[in-house]
């Protein structure tokens, strides 16, 4: 297992690097002007050359190349330059609120899913699993925003004035923002949960054709305990990996759910800073995010072992 998780983590290290590097050569490649930024549309080019000078945009590119990762080996992601605040400081003011909105969707999607794709499983083309079955095609064919609207919609007109106690504003861990979040998992969870049921049915159902599954049947067991504990371990295992996948990647796609429900995440920052050419928050969200999803690949790479006796780190 230490073997294991040094060479991952030395993976993760090369990851992180050629993400970097990629991230530094699209910035020397856009046609966004970073001095223009800085300096705004009216500026003269002597202003512009300053601007240069001080960013250090004059001297070569592999000296640029070399200072940009010692910057990054210090943990430092530079300053803004629209407003001169340091990048990790603006990252860590609005990450807890987009980790808040994916972990949250991420329970009740993952808990709704398997359990409704576990029922489906164990009455197969029953009354339960064709229902379900319909419920899934109507939640993997409405997008987010839809479902986000829709539910703003009913919660903030329909239900007047208990509705709006949702939306009540406060920041991260406080006072009614859990209740606040509400619905912006819902609506995030909505699509997922769909896709999970579908994806936990069909792999409970190879599962459930297994000899070691027979085996189980023929001692005596219950069909509860077989499906459980001998069919649904097994079956969560495809399940897991996407589930990591899909945690990783949420982190830097929430940006309409935050943009219909006003929540101040990393969307809308990241949004922002790339109308504006703001490139130093661009580029430390692409990393922060990069390292979100290698971290749930890691993790998830690590509870293969729990769900299957079979699995064993090497």
């Amino acid at each position: 297992m230490p073997g294991f998780v040094l060479r991952r983590l030395l993976f993760a290290a090369l990851v992180m690097w050629l993400v970097s590097t990629l991230v530094f050569a699209f910035l020397h490649l856009s046609p966004v002007s970073v001095e223009r930024v800085v300096a705004g549309p009216r500026a003269t080019p002597d202003a512009l050359e300053r601007v240069r000078e001080s960013l250090g945009l004059d001297r070569p590119v592999p000296v640029q190349y070399a200072a940009f990762l010692g910057r990054l080996l210090r943990g430092d992601l530079g300053d803004s330059h629209l407003n001169g605040a340091p990048v990790a400081g603006l990252i860590a003011d609005r990450l807890p609120t987009t980790l808040l909105l994916v972990f949250g969707a991420a329970v009740l999607w993952f808990a709704g899913g398997v359990l409704a794709g576990v029922l489906s499983a164990a009455r197969a083309r029953g009354p339960w699993d064709r229902a379900m079955t319909v419920l899934t095609l109507v939640g993997l064919s409405t997008p987010p925003f839809v479902a986000a609207l829709v539910l703003l919609h009913v919660f903030s007109t329909r239900l007047g004035d208990a509705g709006l106690r949702f939306f009540e504003a406060g920041p991260p861990l406080q006072e009614h923002f859990l209740q606040r979040m509400i619905l912006p998992w819902a609506a995030l969870a909505l699509l997922m949960a769909a896709a999970y049921t579908r994806l936990t049915r069909g792999a409970l159902l190879d599962a459930l054709g297994e000899d070691y599954v027979r085996t189980a049947r023929a001692k005596g067991l219950t069909e509860r305990r077989v499906v459980v504990r001998h069919g649904l371990r097994s079956a969560l295992t495809p399940v897991v990996t996407q589930f990591g996948v899909d945690v990783g990647a949420l982190v830097g796609s929430t940006v309409v759910t935050e943009k219909v429900f006003g929540l101040q995440g990393v969307g809308q920052l990241v949004t922002r800073s790339i109308a504006t050419g703001d490139t130093p928050v661009v580029i430390g969200v692409t990393l922060a995010v990069t390292f979100v999803v290698i971290l749930a690949n890691l993790l998830v790479d690590l509870a293969y072992s729990l769900l299957d006796p079979r699995v064993r780190p090497a």
